[in-house]
């Protein structure tokens, strides 16, 4: 398969997940995949720094800062003061941005399963062999930059 073609395959994953999933998921409301992965982000690792929330979502600082404000506004996190050191805030996932963590990866979890239930064995173990592979030289790649 040539690389153009994943490419675009690739791409059209990505525009999928984006827009129609969160569109699905939240109707209500504007919310981005990179605000789940936030979310993720701190409902498994309390406590951390806004600058170490970029590192791990690969999101520039001044998109960190947008982004935690969003969820603050929005009643998801807090931040509070570091007390060894008053310059740095540290990031808290409340109760509700748990809830909705929580919710939407139940929903996904049950899209993926409906997705790849109507994949052959094959189909399925091709991903399974494949994607890793792809995540590799991707962070590899990343890595090398």
């Amino acid at each position: 398969m040539e690389a153009d073609h994943l490419h675009h395959l690739l791409m059209d994953i990505v525009r999928t997940a984006e827009f129609t999933l969160l569109e699905q998921l939240f109707p209500e409301r504007s919310f981005s995949m990179s605000q789940l992965f936030a979310l993720h982000e701190l409902d498994h690792r309390t406590g951390i720094s806004q600058r170490e929330l970029a590192e791990r979502l690969g999101l520039e600082k001044s998109s960190v800062s947008r982004l935690v404000a969003g969820l603050e506004s929005d009643g998801l996190l807090v931040r509070q003061r570091d007390p060894d050191n008053r310059r740095l805030y540290r990031l808290e996932i409340t109760e509700a941005g748990r809830r909705l963590h929580r919710e939407a990866a139940a929903a996904l979890d049950r899209r993926f399963a409906r997705w790849t239930s109507v994949m052959s064995p094959a189909e399925r173990e091709g991903l399974a062999t494949g994607l890793p592979a792809l995540l590799r030289a991707m962070r590899d790649d990343r890595a090398a930059d």
